[in-house]
């Protein structure tokens, strides 16, 4: 039974409530998101609550479009976040997004765990691919998140 773990941080000159602002809204996410054919699905809504549920469309992998539903579990305003699929790809994402003040600015701190299903094929699968591709989506977030705030 293989969990893996990808952690991300970035720091930006910005006060934590422009940070808040940004990734407590969930039609910012397409922003940030590689053309993966990313499409929230679920009615739109501007802020985050816990036990939200948010459903997308997305091709993650060889252009696959799937369902990919997940709920808001954890949630302190302008502090952090967590979501965790409920019905998607993977036997288990829990995404964990930490906000804190400083050096006059705010530290972002992304940790997801996650699990693939199918034993042994899933690890290689996250061998060969998964672990690639969430590098490859963690980067694009980076860049497009340097590009909106530390311009």
């Amino acid at each position: 039974m293989n969990f893996y773990q990808f952690k991300r941080e970035q720091f930006f000159e910005h006060p934590i409530e422009d940070l808040w602002g940004f990734i407590s809204n969930p039609n910012n996410l397409n922003k940030i998101t590689p053309d993966m054919g990313f499409e929230i699905t679920s009615d739109s809504v501007n802020r985050m609550y816990e036990g939200m549920i948010i459903s997308y469309k997305v091709s993650p992998l060889f252009g696959i479009k799937t369902t990919w539903v997940t709920e808001i579990t954890h949630l302190i305003p302008v502090q952090y976040f967590v979501d965790e699929q409920r019905i998607g790809p993977f036997k288990l994402w829990h995404h964990q997004h930490f906000l804190e003040s400083k050096n006059r600015g705010t530290l972002m701190t992304d940790i997801v765990t996650y699990k693939i299903p199918l034993g042994i094929l899933g690890y290689i699968a996250n061998r060969i691919i998964v672990k690639r591709k969430l590098k490859y989506i963690f980067d694009y977030r980076r860049n497009k998140m340097a590009e909106i705030f530390n311009d």
